[in-house]
């Protein structure tokens, strides 16, 4: 049987250090910010590229184009393994598209081997908890199309729940409108988000108040995850630790689960979100 490697996207949002200590390697996105277009995982620190936001500065996102696609897949089938890749959600970038170019240009190109891309319909730590979860059953000894399988058959089961901060930056993505942002900032309401089963960004309801929003996003994850067996939950935040210490001390008190990823959001999906956004990623009955 010959040995796979799982690749991913740069959007999924997991410690540089996790990622290099399980040799996971990354296609990254990009973003362009005061002229200067930098690799996602590779460019700003998260303080620096909030503190721009938090400026005023507008963040630009690029995807992956199939030519550099190619190139970075490539090299593994020259090692003579097969390539598992886990794609940001199509519902949100023309990444995926590329990917998939890709793997079909070098399916035919080294007809030898397995080149799979899935569209997760995950983004952020979703895409990473995803990916935890193909590294556990690549662990147990599964084929790439034991793996390919479980993801394909569970994607759906990684349920996003989502807060953010500042209105604005959801109205220049076009998530909601000028109006709403203007009035929903005023009241101070926070809006709750979840990925929906199209891997996009949905606005399903709101709360008044930060301190509310954190508690609603956890109670969600609470009743999502029931009859699971969740072995860990992940957290990330856009610069904004104390809020993200705060949900996890909730999910220690309401899951009962101690095994707890936190990490700041990637740049490319921050660039949507503006700093303050705050989410919990779980397995669950649905999303």
């Amino acid at each position: 049987m010959r040995d796979y490697v799982i690749t991913v996207n740069s959007t999924v949002d997991l410690p540089k250090e996790w990622l290099e200590e399980r040799n996971v390697p990354v296609v990254p996105l990009r973003y362009t910010m005061d002229g200067q277009t930098y690799e996602d995982m590779n460019g700003l620190t998260a303080k620096e590229f909030f503190d721009k936001l938090r400026e005023g500065k507008m963040s630009v996102t690029s995807q992956v184009n199939p030519e550099e696609a190619k190139e970075a897949l490539e090299p593994f089938l020259k090692e003579g393994k097969d390539i598992l890749h886990l794609a940001f959600s199509s519902g949100l970038s023309g990444t995926c598209n590329s990917m998939k170019i890709a793997g079909e240009e070098l399916k035919e190109e080294y007809p030898e081997a397995k080149v799979i891309v899935i569209d997760t319909l995950c983004a952020c730590l979703g895409e990473g908890l995803l990916l935890y979860k193909a590294l556990q059953q690549k662990a147990a000894g599964k084929t790439i199309q034991e793996t390919a399988d479980w993801v394909e058959e569970n994607k759906l089961h990684i349920c996003h729940d989502v807060t953010v901060d500042d209105l604005n930056h959801l109205h220049r993505g076009g998530r909601i409108s000028k109006a709403t942002a203007v009035v929903g900032t005023m009241v101070k309401i926070k809006p709750i988000i979840h990925m929906d089963d199209n891997g996009k960004l949905q606005v399903i309801g709101k709360e008044r108040g930060r301190k509310k929003s954190l508690n609603k996003i956890v109670d969600m994850a609470v009743e999502q995850s029931k009859g699971w067996d969740n072995d860990i939950i992940m957290i990330t935040h856009g610069d904004c630790i104390e809020d993200a210490e705060y949900v996890a001390g909730l999910v220690r008190e309401k899951m009962g689960i101690d095994n707890i990823l936190i990490n700041n959001i990637g740049t490319v999906i921050g660039s949507h979100t503006g700093p303050g956004v705050v989410a919990v990623f779980c397995m669950g009955n649905k999303r």
